[in-house]
């Protein structure tokens, strides 16, 4: 019977390619959290309070455009939104754990942690809650540590980092390769591409509305591709 160190450690293993794609990531966003004006240990706390990239640059480039802040916290919740669901999923596993670890493992919820922890707990669904708790904080313990600390260090770098040495390009590629294996059915595929669509035909909205647009039509119409599609036998 495997340990739950064991389990730790594997998770640990599992996340370290995307620690090479976080550290950048994280600093980009120190980067321009200096360039905003943020000190570095603003910079610093604002990843640590939040620790969602996406939701960061959202709302760094909403704040810096001089947007209300119920708008800065309804377009951040939106992008967070796919965190409810994680989470969902999550609780079929880990709902089990007392209060606080549970309280924990939301805070820490990463995309990256989210699918290795699912793609595991499915391929083992005898794992004890116990090894799972074990492997998810393995997947996500180290990351998290990498996107502050990455957040810190480009903070105080600031505008030393060359233009041609953009890595902005990073954790956009990590995404597509965690969302793409999950594309397993066809209202997945149809919720995927409806909100890379129409995020794409309303990013001229402002204050970037058109993420919240998008994302409430992919789920509609992915909920009611599965609907037509009846239960599965």
């Amino acid at each position: 019977m495997q340990s739950s160190r064991h389990d730790f450690w594997a998770g640990l293993w599992g996340a370290l390619p995307f620690c090479i794609v976080v550290a950048p990531y994280g600093m980009v966003f120190g980067v321009l959290a200096a360039e905003s004006g943020l000190d570095i240990f603003t910079a610093v706390a604002f990843s640590m309070a939040v620790i969602a990239g996406a939701a960061q640059f959202t709302a760094l480039s909403l704040m810096q455009d001089q947007a209300p802040v119920f708008i800065v916290i309804i377009v951040g919740l939106a992008v967070n939104l796919r965190m409810a669901l994680y989470s969902a999923t999550l609780a079929t596993h880990l709902g089990a754990a007392p209060f606080w670890t549970r309280a924990f493992v939301a805070y820490a919820i990463l995309d990256h942690s989210f699918a290795l922890a699912d793609q595991k707990f499915q391929n083992e669904p005898d794992m004890s809650l116990p090894r799972k708790l074990a492997f998810y904080f393995g997947a996500t313990s180290l990351v998290a540590v990498i996107w502050v600390v990455g957040t810190g260090f480009g903070a105080w770098l600031g505008t030393r980092i060359p233009d041609w040495m953009a890595l902005d390009f990073a954790m956009p590629i990590a995404f597509i390769a965690l969302v793409a294996p999950a594309l397993r059915s066809l209202p997945h595929v149809v919720a995927a591409f409806t909100a890379a669509t129409l995020s794409l035909l309303l990013a001229p909205a402002p204050y970037g509305l058109g993420l919240i647009i998008a994302a409430l039509i992919a789920l509609v119409l992915g909920a009611e591709v599965e609907r037509r599609m009846g239960p599965r036998s």
